[in-house]
């Protein structure tokens, strides 16, 4: 008797949760294509700031805000954009997204200054916000059983580091031949396919019951990040003042409205109800935390390997190769793991790997070479990777189904918002610390003196117009001058992924 309740039990649970076909998995290929594509033009940039730096010489402010713009702007919309697609269509609103994002980065290919580039990257913000909650809310959709959810989530984030690895070798084979702007030009080819298949392959999905659209909420949710992430960057210009008190005060107001907007409203953009969860709040805590270490130590290890140690934009790409193939195979090695070991003991474990890898540079205060530097992105990979498979998949499963679009979106919102907290913070350090201890010549013109003062990347080509003497002592001293901001910035980003384990550790210790 027990065998057959048993066996109509597994017949019941298989009905309930029909396992995907290859449709599926070939919908999941074509979903695919635009993390891809977000991840690959994030470390592109990276790479492609020397150049920019060179050719449009911006301010050092103006060099974080090219930067930090697109994923600023992306993190305050991702939530608004999330609820917009449980409303009226995610794959719609995919579709939108990919064709905007498509034309503007031809835009940004061909921006002749810093300040029309930082406007182009914050459209790509705004098209970006379209893209990434309709991939993961769809993932909930066409993969109902959770096994299966579980390993196309993996394959989802691993996709992150598969762009970020994809990124260096392409854009520094592009950065070889052709402009800065070639980077952005990735995307065109890149979307094509997915407006294609898209409708073909992906079914619509959208909550049956769907909330208001509700403006307020959406311009607090803006509100909230702009002028905190600006204030940041203020201090790092010109230290504390009436606009950066002004920008937090209004940051926090505005956010806390929001919060008390959503809780009182009967359909909220967002349910504050999911943060109740521990391990959907924890897991957006991990996320964001790993995130912010991750991509902060990007920006400082890719201008490392190009502007003090020399090599081409292609070789230092290569360098981080291996860390960024370790990342994707954490990825999807602790799916199996995942199943036997519980979160709050596997994240922990795997992202002391990553604490371990950052403080060696901090303590070497960021003399390392190329090959020391590979090993140590691969720590860096190893345990970020697993972590972010494991947190991602906890964010979905939590969620209620119908508002698989506004939880995707959180997640999303975290992974972004580390993106600018890491380049905010971890930029702001190294900057601050290089236009103190960086020493210009005498003997160079005033706006020689003021590019060379403000970032490396302006040193190294204001030294290509000097004389061999002159343009070695400003790039001796530039150079020491960046890399003693390297120790002091790798120092808060270990801290900031052993912030990641407690949180794990204690947030998520009830968690499976």
């Amino acid at each position: 008797m027990s065998t057959e309740m048993t066996t109509h039990d597994r017949a019941s649970l298989e009905a309930a949760h029909p396992r995907a076909g290859f449709r599926e998995w070939a919908a999941l290929v074509v979903l695919m294509l635009p993390v891809l594509l977000v991840s690959v033009d994030n470390t592109v940039l990276n790479f492609a700031l020397p150049a920019i730096s060179e050719a449009l010489r911006p301010s050092g402010v103006q060099l974080l805000w090219t930067i930090d713009v697109y994923p600023l702007v992306l993190a305050g919309l991702l939530v608004p954009m999330g609820s917009l697609g449980d409303r009226y269509g995610r794959r719609r609103l995919l579709l939108i997204g990919a064709v905007g994002f498509a034309i503007v980065s031809a835009v940004a290919a061909f921006a002749p200054s810093a300040e029309l580039l930082i406007a182009a990257r914050a459209a790509l913000g705004v098209f970006g916000a379209m893209l990434m909650p309709s991939t993961l809310s769809l993932l909930r959709s066409i993969f109902v059983d959770r096994e299966q959810r579980r390993l196309a989530i993996a394959v989802w984030a691993s996709g992150f580091a598969g762009g970020s690895a994809l990124g260096p070798l392409v854009g520094g084979a592009l950065l070889e031949h052709f402009w800065w702007g070639s980077v952005f030009l990735l995307a065109v080819p890149v979307l094509i396919p997915l407006v294609v298949l898209l409708p073909l392959l992906v079914p619509e999905s959208r909550d049956p019951q769907p909330g208001r659209i509700d403006p307020v909420s959406i311009v607090l949710s803006l509100t909230t990040t702009l002028p905190i992430v600006y204030a940041i960057k203020s201090i790092a210009s010109h230290g504390f003042a009436v606009d950066t008190a002004t920008g937090i005060i209004v940051g926090v107001a505005s956010g806390v409205a929001f919060v008390r907007r959503q809780r009182r409203s009967v359909n909220p953009m967002l349910d504050m109800a999911l943060f109740e969860r521990g391990a959907f709040s924890g897991a957006v805590g991990v996320n964001l935390l790993s995130v912010t270490a991750y991509v902060g130590g990007l920006l400082f290890v890719s201008q490392h390997l190009q502007l003090v140690l020399g090599m081409s934009p292609l070789e230092s790409g290569l360098v981080l190769v291996p860390g960024l193939l370790v990342m994707i195979g954490a990825g999807l090695v602790i799916v199996p793991i995942a199943k036997r070991v519980k979160p709050s003991i596997v994240i922990p474990a795997g992202l002391s790997i990553s604490a371990t890898a950052y403080a060696v540079v901090a303590i070497s205060g960021g003399r390392l070479s190329a090959l020391e530097l590979a090993l140590i992105f691969v720590g860096l990979g190893l345990g970020i990777g697993a972590a972010e498979t494991v947190s991602n998949e906890l964010i979905i499963a939590t969620a209620p189904a119908e508002k698989a679009g506004a939880a995707s979106a959180v997640s999303e919102t975290a992974y972004e918002l580390g993106a600018v907290l890491g380049t905010t913070i971890l930029g702001t350090i190294l900057t601050a610390s290089y236009r103190g201890n960086v020493v210009v010549p005498d003997s160079l013109s005033e706006a020689q003196r003021a590019a060379a003062g403000e970032t490396l990347g302006g040193a190294v080509s204001v030294a290509g117009q000097l004389p061999n003497e002159v343009a070695a002592a400003l790039l001796d001293s530039a150079r020491l001058a960046f890399d003693s901001g390297v120790g002091t910035a790798a120092g808060i980003g270990t801290a900031l992924i052993v912030g990641a384990m407690v949180v794990a550790r204690l947030a998520l210790r009830n968690a499976r």
